[in-house]
């Protein structure tokens, strides 16, 4: 096949997965393979892909545990739902496949769980969790729920002094799928 035919099949098979929403890896930072997304990402990729993006702008040790807390409803910052718990399994499975140790806070006692929300932290007990796990970064995070939107706001947080290292936003189309994860009819 000529070069000039390859390159117009590459630029056709991308051109496809644009549209059909499907997700491409490229390579190039320290932390291996970043996952770049289409505007019609799905739930699982839009979290890969925000981990991806707080590890991109984030001085951090790859040796070093990094904590991933509950995502917390911004209206409620004491509850989460399905959707918070879930989106933080896929941020934690996300930063453990780029080769970050990620402990499972759900099987530590230092960490009170609250029943159906999670791993949820106050700022004064981020520093104390933190220390028991020798983790040198937070993921925390909050959502808000629109008419049609559901708005994330992740930050990534040194425990010593709450300072925020690294922050990614972004929304989800609320369609039926996160409806129901996030408890609404």
């Amino acid at each position: 096949m000529a070069p000039r035919s390859l390159a117009a099949l590459a630029l056709a098979v991308l051109a496809a997965g644009a549209l059909t929403g499907c997700a491409g890896y490229y390579y190039g930072d320290k932390y291996g393979p970043t996952l770049a997304l289409s505007p019609h990402a799905d739930m699982v990729g839009s979290s890969y892909a925000a981990a991806d993006a707080l590890l991109q702008n984030a001085p951090l040790d790859a040796r070093a545990p990094v904590l991933v807390t509950t995502l917390v409803d911004l209206d409620h910052l004491g509850a989460s739902s399905r959707f918070g718990r879930v989106v933080s399994e896929q941020m934690a499975g996300r930063l453990t496949q780029r080769g970050l140790p990620v402990p499972e806070l759900r099987l530590r006692e230092s960490v009170a769980l609250v029943p159906h929300e999670g791993a949820l932290l106050l700022s004064r007990e981020l520093r104390e969790v933190s220390r028991a796990h020798a983790a040198q970064a937070v993921v925390v995070g909050t959502y808000a729920v629109s008419s049609r939107q559901v708005f994330v706001s992740l930050k990534l947080v040194r425990p010593e002094g709450n300072l925020t290292i690294a922050a990614h936003d972004y929304a989800l189309v609320l369609d039926e799928e996160l409806r129901s994860l996030l408890g609404l009819r």
